[in-house]
């Protein structure tokens, strides 16, 4: 499905995710950022902020399931982040870590990032190579749905929008991602965000396209 899902989807998202975004990959489809797990080395004696934790949004997978949202500790976590994946009693979860090191607008991101994992079906099909070009679609199609989401949902959206851009970008730099490399991942958010279609939209057309091929 790896080139097709590409070249079709590309006119949705753009084509500004021209290098690799690094995710930590665990069993099937368990995905977490890696800006949000490096350790705190010299940072560690700086006083980190403590922010409220944002109720999660609606989320059900692709088969109607609800997921559940559950939320971790993670003490040497930077920031905020997210991983979707099925429990070991085989139900939908999204586990929520050190959500109160990072302002609202970048958790209510995560958030939605990870539940587009489920919306698409990411979660339950096979996983592609990590950073392989179906794996950086299915990540750039994630944040995508996310920001549209955002868009449509929150008040003052342009605001959250752009806080979003910025602690994302922030948060990146902070464990050393290239500037390439984030501009990219903040132009493809700032491209879907200006997109005349909805998230639900956004998914069917995946969701058909995925189901023909």
């Amino acid at each position: 499905m790896g080139s097709a899902i590409q070249i079709q989807f590309r006119r949705f998202i753009g084509t500004g995710m021209k290098h690799i975004l690094t995710f930590l990959t665990f069993c099937g489809f368990e995905t977490m950022l890696l800006i949000a797990f490096a350790t705190c080395t010299a940072a560690a004696q700086e006083t980190t902020p403590s922010y409220a934790i944002a109720s999660p949004p609606v989320c059900q997978n692709n088969k109607g399931e609800p997921v559940r949202f559950e939320n971790q500790m993670s003490p040497k976590a930077k920031s905020a982040a997210g991983m979707a994946r099925r429990d070991d009693k085989g139900m939908p979860v999204i586990y929520r870590f050190a959500y109160a090191k990072s302002p609202q607008s970048l958790q209510q991101f995560i958030d939605r990032h990870e539940c587009a994992h489920h919306q698409t079906g990411d979660i339950d099909r096979p996983h592609p190579p990590r950073n392989s070009p179906d794996h950086m679609m299915n990540e750039s199609i994630a944040d995508c749905i996310a920001i549209l989401r955002m868009r449509d949902e929150t008040t003052d959206s342009q605001t959250q929008i752009q806080n979003v851009t910025i602690e994302l970008r922030q948060a990146m730099a902070a464990v050393g991602f290239p500037a390439s490399t984030i501009d990219s991942r903040i132009s493809n958010i700032n491209n879907c965000a200006q997109k005349a279609t909805t998230a639900s939209d956004f998914i069917k057309a995946i969701l058909d396209h995925r189901a023909a091929n």
